[in-house]
Parts: structure tokens; sequence; C-alpha cells
């Protein structure tokens, strides 16, 4: 009988002992197998971040600190933002310079000149004549809205390019600076493809496609684009370097009819259009200690017709 019980235990002992051994190879293979997943790990390491914050939240909102119940650590992703460090030598030197000139954060500019960068090469457009349309247009202000509609750093015409938003989600994009970028230079290519030339693409894009003067718009952005090109170049630029006084826009005059406004476009009207070239008429004060910002301010942005 001693024997007999012996020998059970002895089995149960052996049977235990194996089954850990596979369990703990089980466990072995699931982790392996999640490691080599990385949906699976990031949904792991999701949960295990929730927990933490719950139990972190649980501790700090009773001690009045607000802010705990309203963390959002992803909030960094919806951040228009580069570190500069990231940018080739030129561009920070174009970075650098716009930051100083236009009283903006050089890590947002630095993120819009290197976009300005990969959008211009495949647009086939300058880089230095996209930013110099920031520039003019809204200031580098993402938010800045015309009184006939154009918005965002580009002054795009929401309304009449609603269908160039939908890639991107909606018209509400047009006041995230990286898109509306993306829609200004592509609008920017279509006017000068249909007039035919740099600078009277600038005047169909500002609508003035129909004065015979565009107030000044097209030279103050070539000015700013050259500004921009001798900085590239190590040139030392003023922060407050002056722009070409704009001229008063005559009465409108018939129009070309390689300028014609396609049907999907709109002009606006010669009134709007002056108000947008007096908007536009003062250049930068020659203040060496606080130099203000050439062209439009954030209350005073560009109005796009065409766009």
């Amino acid at each position: 009988m001693a024997v007999f019980a012996r020998d059970i235990g002895h089995g149960m002992l052996e049977v235990s002992h194996n089954s850990l051994a596979l369990l703990g190879l089980a466990v072995v293979a699931v982790v392996l197998f999640a490691a080599s997943r990385d949906d699976l790990r990031e949904s792991a390491e999701r949960q295990a971040l929730d927990w933490l914050m719950q139990r972190h939240e649980a501790r700090a909102v009773p001690g009045g600190n607000a802010l705990v119940e309203f963390s959002e650590p992803d909030a960094v992703a919806r951040a228009t933002a580069a570190d500069p460090s990231e940018l080739t030598r030129q561009q920070v030197l174009v970075a650098n310079w716009l930051a100083r000139r236009y009283h903006v954060a050089p890590q947002p500019v630095s993120r819009l000149v290197k976009e300005a960068w990969d959008v211009g090469r495949v647009a086939s457009l300058d880089p230095t004549l996209i930013l110099a349309m920031i520039a003019i247009e809204s200031s580098f202000n993402p938010f800045a809205q015309s009184p006939v509609g154009a918005q965002g750093l580009m002054q795009v015409m929401t309304h009449i390019h609603d269908d160039k938003y939908e890639a991107f989600g909606g018209t509400h994009a047009a006041f995230d600076p990286v898109t509306n970028l993306r829609v200004g230079v592509q609008v920017l290519k279509e006017c000068i493809a249909r007039a035919g030339s740099l600078e009277h693409g600038l005047r169909f894009y500002v609508g003035a496609a129909n004065l015979d003067h565009d107030g000044g718009y097209a030279s103050k952005v070539l000015a700013e684009q050259e500004h921009l090109r001798q900085v590239l170049q190590g040139r030392t630029i003023a922060f407050n370097a002056p722009l070409p006084t704009p001229v008063p826009l005559s009465a409108p005059v018939a129009t070309p009819a390689s300028l014609a406004v396609p049907a999907g476009g709109a002009l606006r009207a010669p009134a709007a259009a002056s108000a947008a070239a007096e908007a536009r008429a003062t250049p930068p004060a020659a203040s060496p200690a606080n130099p203000p910002a050439p062209g439009p301010t954030a209350a005073e942005p560009e109005q796009v017709a065409m766009r």
C-alpha cells in the first residue's frame, strides 16, 4: 500500500512538472507571437497606458489638478511643428529668417518650410515662391480669413475649391496649415497654367485678371521671394526689409481670352480687390528694435478670388 501511494505521488509530481513546463512554453510562444505583431503590441501598450492614466487621474483629481481630467497624450501629433535640426542648412536659414520677420515660432515655420520644399518639388514650383505667397497672403496666420471668405495660410476661397478639400476630410481642413498649403499650391499651379506666366498667374490668383493692375500684389510676392532667395544663398537680409509700394487698382478692363475665368472660379469685385490692395499698401516700418511683419496683418489677410 505504501509503495502504491508513493508511486501515485511520484506520478502526480511528474505530471505537474510537465504541465508547468508546457504552460511556460505556451506563455513564451504567446509573448513571442504578440511581439511579432505590431497591432497586438500597440493594443497592449495602449491598454497599459490607459490603466496607468486612470490610476494617475484617480490620485490627481482630488488634489485639484484639473488638467489631468483633460489629458491627451496624443495631442502632440496634431501640432504643426518640426525640429529645425531636421531641416537642411539652407532650409534652416529660411525658417529662421521668416520666424524673425513675421514674429512666429521657428518650429511651426520649420514644418511649413519643409512642406514647401516637398510640395514644390512635386508641383514643379520654387519653394521660395510658395513661402513668399504665404507671407504676403496671411503673414503665416493659419486662421486668417478675408471679408470675402478666403481662408488659411494661402487664403484659398474654400467655398469655391471645396472639392479640393475632399481628399483631406472636408472644408474644415482649410485651417490645417499643411493642408491649406497643399491646396493653395494646386490652385496657384492651375492659375499659372491658365494665365501662361508666373506674374499673370499671380494676378489670376489674387483675382485681378480682369483689371489693368493688381495693386502691386505680384510685385510684392516676387520681391519677398527674392528676399528668400538671397537668404537661401547665405546673404544677410534685414528682417524689416521693405516691399514695393502697391499701386492703386484701376477700373476693370476687358479680360483677354487667355485669362478668362474658368467655370469653377469667380473673380472678386473691383471694390474688394481695391480694399485688399490698400490692406497690403503699408510696408514694414524701419524700426530695428521691433520690426513689424511686412504685408497684411493677421486681421487683414489677402483675399483670393480664384482660389
